[in-house]
């Protein structure tokens, strides 16, 4: 079996949707289960603490979330060409996993979504990339031999799988947008079950 984690931070919903179904993509491999997590809104120092568990939707992450899985899908909606803060954030209290080599040769995946169609969604894939090389993970893409790729007029990216949300800024993914992160979400987990339990 290879537990993938699908570790996201979303506040429109459609990043939420994307981990959805790569979480779909994830469990059509055989012998694959997705463990579906968030991380919670970075506050100001003035303001109350974060509850250690979310109203709704799925638990916070944990470190150990992290070392225990047998690899990684990350997504977080595009700030600037960047990812959005609590999500770095969390990635910034991972310096015991990168110590110990937790994370190194596990497979890994990012997706992202934007309101606009240029709004910055390669340059965040390409950053939520920087700690997982970091981390010594394999990352993982979405070739041009998917259908998909090739078809859309929204979202998708070589680089992940991504949602473009529109001036409305509409969460629902299109048909291609939901093949593209159900199919990062299975190469992720056919890399997994290939691999094997990395050391560590």
């Amino acid at each position: 079996m290879a537990e993938i984690l699908v570790l996201y931070y979303s506040r429109g919903g459609a990043t939420a949707e994307l981990a959805r179904q790569a979480c779909r993509g994830i469990e059509s491999v055989p012998g694959a289960t997705a463990k579906l997590r968030t991380v919670p809104p970075v506050s100001a120092e003035s303001e109350r603490p974060t509850k250690p568990v979310p109203p709704s939707g799925p638990p916070y992450a944990t470190l150990e979330d992290l070392r225990t899985a047998d690899g990684l899908l990350l997504g977080s909606p595009t700030r600037f060409g960047n990812m959005a803060a609590p999500l770095k954030y969390f990635l910034d209290g991972t310096g015991s996993l990168w110590l110990s080599g937790a994370l190194a040769g596990k497979p890994a995946g990012v997706f992202t979504s934007t309101q606009t169609q240029h709004g910055g969604q390669e340059t965040t894939l390409l950053t939520m990339m920087l700690p997982l090389l970091h981390h010594g993970m394999y990352l993982v893409g979405l070739p041009y031999t998917e259908a998909a790729l090739q078809q859309t007029t929204a979202g998708g990216s070589p680089y992940g799988a991504s949602h473009v949300a529109g001036a409305q800024d509409v969460p629902q993914l299109g048909a291609e947008e939901r093949q593209l992160a159900q199919a990062l979400g299975r190469r992720v987990a056919a890399l997994a079950m290939r691999l094997g339990t990395p050391p560590g």
